[in-house]
């Protein structure tokens, strides 16, 4: 009987050591190491390769079975809607047949809803199996009527018999089990919640653990890329809000969506971190109702403020992917207390905020180091692209001087250590999602040439090569002038 031995494998490389370390030393993440039953090295392969004739020697070589790239046959790329625009919009398109999606979040964060939900909209137009290894099929189907927006989802109705038929459901964790009810129903959609949860009997380690999740992970490719089958997994992410499992998961899969949200807020954000048919970091906003996830198609009005202009707020127009949103800015500058000032910011990188506060108090001196500086993005968005500066140095100067941004005033613009004001990419996309919302000015870099663009856009375009030009045109004061 082969003996068995015990491993530690990093949860994030799958890197493996005889001994146990807080550190791994291969990707240098810290508490990723767990402990795995490992049988002995089976022994060594026996078979014998058959030799390659010459061709030089009167031998005939092997059969090619490479190809000319020119003689290789397109396919039409025929994609199947989910049902959601903006899901569809976030894989470029719609799923792929044949293709793998990783979908990860945070507990409770709605990806087995949104999943759900998609699986209704595609039953009444192709076939759609749900593996369901963390919940019965009892529960799911309680999800299932507490979701339906018609009567007759359950089965009773004509539409619902019409549904029963297409959606199969199968709460099963075995992943021997899972794949011979892919090879016997074939569906053109098969969605597995969650990956994590899924068992190979072969293998002696616990379900969760690294092994496990590279084997079923690489037995549904197979399955799903013989029998042409669109394939979604549900993936469990960790404490640090990164996926859990063997970073092979994430290059074996075509596409990694991330489902984010603030559990106190009702909107959630999908992203794409990775697709091999569409573009990256596209964005997708849906709304948390008691009817399950409901599009939104004008997500600007959720990182707007109110209709009263106030002190210390801006609006800048962010780019996600090729989506822009117009979001506001908010600042609060206050006397400071302590020897070190406060520096919070929510939805910008605080590092960005430092090097923005230490560009306004070298070229504009105003003694910003005196003061404590607060920063939060409308609505709990992101912010990461660097086009927000602007925007977030005349936030800060507004607040500093208890200035009101006129109405109907952008800022787009990034900021250089030298004060000056550098172009974005997009902007003529951006302006176009300003004056659609009813903004009448921009403030951006000199020399865009979108001055006609802006003009039929009905938008009044204010130039400026430096941050303090850009915000004297925004605020319409000089904000360096001690006299204020």
């Amino acid at each position: 009987m082969a003996k068995s031995s015990s491993v530690f494998v990093c949860t994030s490389c799958g890197a493996q050591t005889r001994q146990f370390f807080g550190k791994c030393s291969s990707c240098g993440s810290w508490n990723s190491l767990v402990e795995q039953l490992q049988s002995a090295a089976p022994a060594a392969d026996t078979r014998r390769r058959r030799p390659v004739p010459n061709p030089a020697e009167g031998g005939e070589g092997q059969p090619k079975r490479s190809e000319p790239i020119q003689s290789v046959g397109e396919r039409p790329l025929q994609r199947l809607a989910t049902g959601y625009g903006e899901f569809d919009r976030v894989l470029g398109g719609g799923l792929v047949p044949g293709s793998l999606v990783l979908l990860g979040g945070d507990p409770g964060i709605g990806k087995s809803t949104l999943l759900l939900q998609s699986c209704r909209s595609m039953a009444g137009r192709t076939s759609v199996l749900y593996v369901s290894a963390e919940e019965s099929a009892q529960q799911v189907k309680l999800r299932w009527r507490r979701l339906a927006e018609v009567p007759g989802a359950d089965g009773a109705g004509a539409e619902g018999q019409n549904l029963g038929a297409d959606f199969q459901l199968l709460a099963e964790t075995d992943l021997e089990l899972v794949l011979q009810e892919l090879e016997a129903l074939r569906p053109a959609v098969a969605i597995i919640d969650s990956i994590q949860a899924l068992h190979d009997a072969e293998l002696g380690s616990a379900p969760g653990s690294v092994a496990q999740v590279r084997e079923c992970a690489a037995a549904l490719a197979r399955i799903a890329k013989r029998q042409n089958t669109a394939l979604l997994l549900v993936g469990h992410v960790t404490k640090e809000g990164m996926l859990a499992g063997p970073k092979v998961l994430e290059h074996l899969v075509d596409a990694v969506l991330t489902f984010e949200g603030d559990r106190f807020a009702s909107h959630r954000l999908l992203r794409a971190a990775k697709n091999r048919f569409g573009a990256t970091h596209e964005l997708g906003v849906f709304e948390m109702r008691d009817r399950g996830l409901a599009e939104v198609t004008n997500p600007s009005e959720l990182f707007l403020g109110g209709d009263e202009p106030s002190a210390g707020t801006a609006t800048i127009v962010a780019c996600e992917g090729t989506r822009p949103l117009v979001v506001e800015l908010q600042s609060l500058v206050s006397t400071t207390s302590y020897a070190s000032p406060r520096r919070t910011a929510t939805g910008i990188g605080t590092n960005r905020l430092h090097q923005i506060l230490a560009v306004l108090e070298k070229h504009l001196g105003l003694p910003l180091s005196r003061f404590d500086c607060y920063l939060a993005v409308a609505g709990g968005l992101e912010v990461e692209e660097p086009a927000a500066d602007l925007g977030v140095a005349a936030a800060v100067v507004a607040s500093y001087r208890d200035l009101t941004m006129p109405p109907g005033t952008v800022l787009v613009g990034e900021l250089g250590l030298g004060g000056q004001l550098r172009p974005v990419g997009q902007l003529e996309l951006r302006l176009g999602e300003a004056a659609r919302l009813g903004f009448t000015r921009a403030v951006v870099p000199k020399g865009t040439g979108l001055a006609k663009v802006a003009a039929g856009l009905g938008l009044q375009l204010l130039e400026a090569s430096t941050v303090a030009a850009a915000l004297v045109a925004a605020l319409g004061v000089n904000p360096a002038d001690d006299r204020m």
